[in-house]
């Protein structure tokens, strides 16, 4: 089986908070189990370095455009290989790679018939002299009457254009912008509404699309899909490939989510491998990401798929709802945000990822509160996982000289095992992440009362089959466990390899006991929970 993961492009105009990665770790987590189960993964992403917030950013700075992204997308690059994510290729929407494949894909639309040339009405900013990009218009939503940018409404998720605002202001220089004539291409998405209707109707009934992508994506419906300019007047971005229109830029809503096919063709001259197996009918997608993208995953993007021909429309939509910081919204601009670069400096990986993934903002917002964090570490990832692994391991190097006793292992615990990997591993295909890693921790926990109530230390002296059958039992819990858990704490995998020396790499039941332990050593620290004010402190000041 073919399987494609895209993790949404985060734009290259400031670090990565744990709201990104909220939205994001999902696909690392499905690219490693399908990865273990032997499968055919291309898990794509790269950094936005041509979205009007780069522009924004770069004003702001007095540096140029290229600058910003270069930094961010570099920093980028850094943090996700900390997180441990796997993506086959992350790229950028400034590479040329993507350049010609973005154009090739206008054209083809343009030859199918779905691109038309159209004389509209543009936001002029007279004071900076240029035709303003939809991010760089602010006013009133006429929906909600929110403040909102110029392309879509955070608060209400309506797709707006900047006219349709109330109470226009330049963003760079805060002038009411003048309204001028200019002629763009325009996408003709409404002749794709009948059959992106259907789409819906069909993964509302298989159940791959989560409720929020569904609701969402049939508002968008009935209110009807409007066609849409997909050129700008922007200063950096793709050239539209048309005579006449050479100083025109092919707009973010078409380019950016074009990034998951260009991504995949650069990997694929890469590799020297045909990608046809991962954008065709047989295979199986995912798109990550937060549920501010839903549109474009939904909307636009499996319109354009079809407008080239491609026969890819999105099996799996994984659209995160927002998370919290404090009980507060997230804001860079004030910022209220727990910055990741920053954060990984201080805390173990997997427990970042653990509490991401046990509380997911999966079906409705959740929230960062530092308390949780650090307490869900040492009291869940230390005193459950780490503490099992410990204690084991400890006996066995103090007890048996490092030696695993090879002998029969308990066989309801096997039973239980096994149950485990067709449980998780259905939760993880369906994207329902916490809840597979819940049940991972519900069996760890249960391991923990197996060895209390087994006390290996007392039958050590008294009945040494018994001892030695409850450790070799742990032992192989512990393997299936470094196993099961890789695709959501893969660091504290690894060390149990090492110390193991076995590679825990399939996703299927280990029966092979390994016959010495070596390097023992402890999964995960304790944090001081005087850390909890020094953190909540830092975001204060």
């Amino acid at each position: 089986m073919a399987i494609f993961i895209g993790g949404a492009w985060p734009y290259a105009n400031g670090s990565l908070h744990i709201g990104h990665v909220a939205a994001l770790l999902p696909g690392d987590t499905i690219a490693r189990y399908y990865r273990q189960k032997g499968e055919e993964v291309l898990y794509v992403s790269g950094s936005d370095c041509n979205g009007t917030p780069i522009s924004i950013r770069a004003n702001q700075e007095g540096k140029t455009v290229q600058e910003i992204a270069d930094h961010y997308h570099e920093e980028f690059t850094e943090t996700f290989y900390k997180l441990g994510f796997t993506y086959d290729l992350y790229t950028r929407t400034d590479d040329g790679k993507h350049h010609k494949f973005v154009q090739e894909l206008f054209l083809k639309l343009l030859e199918n018939g779905h691109l038309y040339k159209k004389t509209i009405e543009q936001a002029y900013c007279t004071v900076d002299k240029q035709f303003l990009p939809d991010r760089f218009v602010e006013g009133i939503c006429p929906v909600c009457g929110a403040r909102a940018r110029g392309d879509q409404c955070d608060n209400c998720s309506t797709i707006l254009d900047p006219l349709d605002l109330i109470d226009k202001t330049c963003k760079i220089c805060g002038t009411p912008p003048e309204i001028r004539e200019t002629e763009h291409f325009y996408f003709e998405f409404s002749a794709f509404q009948q059959e992106l209707e259907r789409l819906v109707s069909q993964r509302e009934i298989e159940g791959t699309w989560r409720d929020n992508a569904v609701q969402l994506t049939k508002r968008y419906l009935q209110e009807g899909i409007l066609d849409r300019a997909v050129t700008r007047d922007l200063p950096n971005g793709v050239p539209v490939p048309v005579a006449g229109f050479e100083d025109k830029k092919i707009y973010v809503w078409i380019e950016a989510v074009a990034g998951y096919y260009t991504a995949s063709r650069k990997w694929g001259e890469q590799h020297q491998t045909d990608i046809t197996q991962f954008w065709g009918p047989e295979a199986t997608s995912y798109y990550v990401h937060g549920k501010d993208n839903i549109p474009f995953h939904t909307v636009i993007w499996p319109s354009i798929v079809s407008g080239v021909g491609l026969e890819a429309a999105p099996n799996y939509i994984v659209s995160n709802e927002y998370m919290t910081l404090e009980k507060r919204k997230i804001s860079t601009s004030q910022n209220w945000a727990v910055w990741v670069p920053e954060l990984l400096e201080s805390y173990h990986t997997d427990s970042l990822r653990y509490f991401l993934t046990m509380n997911a903002p999966e079906n409705r917002d959740t929230d960062f509160s530092w308390r949780e964090f650090i307490y869900s570490h040492n009291s869940e990832l230390l005193g459950a996982y780490g503490n099992l692994v410990n204690r084991t391991f400890k006996f066995l190097e103090k007890s048996f000289e490092s030696t695993v006793p090879q002998v029969e292992v308990d066989q309801s615990i096997v039973n239980q095992i096994e149950v485990l990997y067709e449980q998780v591993g259905k939760g993880i295909e369906s994207a329902q992440l916490k809840k597979s890693l819940e049940s991972v921790f519900e069996f760890v926990r249960s391991m923990n009362r197996y060895f209390d109530e087994r006390e290996p230390w007392t039958k050590l002296n008294q009945d040494l089959p018994h001892a030695e059958q409850t450790l070799a039992t742990c032992v192989l819990a512990i393997q299936n466990l470094a196993q099961l858990l890789k695709p959501f704490l893969p660091f504290g995998s690894e060390v149990i390899e090492r110390m193991t020396g076995m590679k825990y790499d399939r996703w299927e039941f280990v029966k092979e006991l390994p016959n010495k332990l070596a390097d023992i050593q402890p999964l995960y620290a304790r944090i001081d929970v005087g850390q909890i004010e020094v953190e909540v402190e830092k975001l204060k000041n």
